[in-house]
């Protein structure tokens, strides 16, 4: 069982779907992540992988791919990477998935993408993890992304499906706010 937002998208834990259920999961509204409200991410992590590491970089890249990515058949993303660290994993219905021990952070693939969707912040050259704080989630102020966030972007949410539109499940520990693009309706 894959916990940590890197394990679930290295290992095929995503299932973008319209959520249900009564756990509690990490809420992220990728609308605010991405808008001129949000100018940079000051949330801050206390995810115990290196001193640097703020997993929430993670947490939107996973978001993104899974959701606002338009997983094209010929991608230039993938083609621009001087490494071969981003491929298109066919068996994942066209996922992205950047292999961030190979990524140089060279950003190509962002330069690349006619859509916008790989945003350059969602490369960076530390790797980034979350594992959701699970363990961690009675104690004080954790999880400390949510408490560190001053745009409202992330909380704690039960999985009810009764919500609103524009919200999903990703993977087993994430719900996800995004009016992204969908194949279905273009």
């Amino acid at each position: 069982m894959a916990k940590t937002s890197v394990e679930q998208l290295h290992h095929g834990g995503l299932r973008p779907a319209k959520w249900g259920g009564s756990d509690e999961r990490l809420f992220i509204d990728l609308d605010i992540c991405s808008s001129h409200r949000c100018p940079g991410c000051s949330v801050r992590c206390s995810y115990l992988g290196h001193a640097e590491n703020n997993g929430i970089h993670s947490v939107k890249e996973l978001a993104t791919y899974a959701l606002v990515c338009r997983r094209c058949e010929d991608p230039h993303c993938v083609k621009s990477c001087p490494v071969d660290a981003l491929t298109q994993e066919k068996e994942k219905g066209d996922l992205l998935v950047r292999h961030s021990m190979l990524c140089i952070s060279c950003k190509s693939c962002s330069y690349a993408c006619p859509y916008g969707t790989i945003y350059p912040e969602h490369v960076p050259l530390l790797i980034h993890n979350c594992d959701f704080c699970l363990d961690r989630r009675g104690e004080k102020d954790e999880p400390l992304c949510i408490q560190t966030c001053p745009y409202g972007a992330l909380s704690l949410t039960r999985a009810e499906s009764s919500r609103e539109e524009n919200i999903f499940s990703v993977g087993e520990h994430l719900i996800v706010h995004s009016t992204h693009w969908d194949r279905s309706k273009a």
